[in-house]
């Protein structure tokens, strides 16, 4: 992990750490530019301690990974801002998580067609009856860039986790 500076806050619980990032539904993916940095938001799978997420295959973030695969991934929870009679002692509660890695694209037509089935289980679970394969993942071309999508994973080098843990009472509105 990267050294935080605010140890009270530090979550190591791998557990916990795990089960967030396979229950969250969305993250933010932050990407270097020669000028700049670009965040985008994804959907996104954690599945054996890598992040996949998929998009088109053409656009500004694919131009961007195609040049600078460092990257930074950042997943949080609000669970609401916590009372104290001292306004500088008030606080959040949340739970986040900031994942730093290399981008690399998953070109197995196989593979692909996997990962896209258990993301499409995660966000609509039992929806489809059938499952996507390889043979529609090789055949269908995007009505945008006129590709086949693009999957890719975030091999994760480093991670740091935090927590500020508070009790309903102490939230002055709890945020569901």
């Amino acid at each position: 992990m990267v050294d935080i500076r605010y140890k009270q806050r530090i979550c190591e619980d791998k557990e916990k750490i795990d089960r967030f990032l396979s229950t969250v539904r969305t993250g933010i993916l932050s990407m270097p530019t020669d000028s700049e940095v670009y965040a985008v938001p994804l959907n996104f799978i954690y599945y054996n301690n890598a992040i996949y997420f998929h998009g088109l295959a053409s656009g500004r973030k694919e131009d961007i990974l195609s040049k600078h695969p460092i990257c930074c991934f950042n997943v949080y929870k609000e669970y609401g801002t916590v009372k104290d009679a001292m306004p500088c002692h008030a606080d959040t509660a949340y739970f986040s998580i900031i994942l730093f890695g290399t981008v690399t694209t998953i070109d197995n037509p196989k593979e692909k067609a996997d990962l896209l089935n258990i993301l499409v289980e995660k966000y609509m679970p039992g929806f489809y009856q059938k499952s996507l394969d390889k043979t529609l993942l090789e055949n269908y071309k995007s009505g945008h860039d006129d590709q086949v999508v693009q999957v890719h994973k975030l091999i994760i080098d480093n991670l740091t986790a935090k927590e500020n843990i508070a009790s309903d009472s102490d939230l002055f509105e709890k945020l569901s």
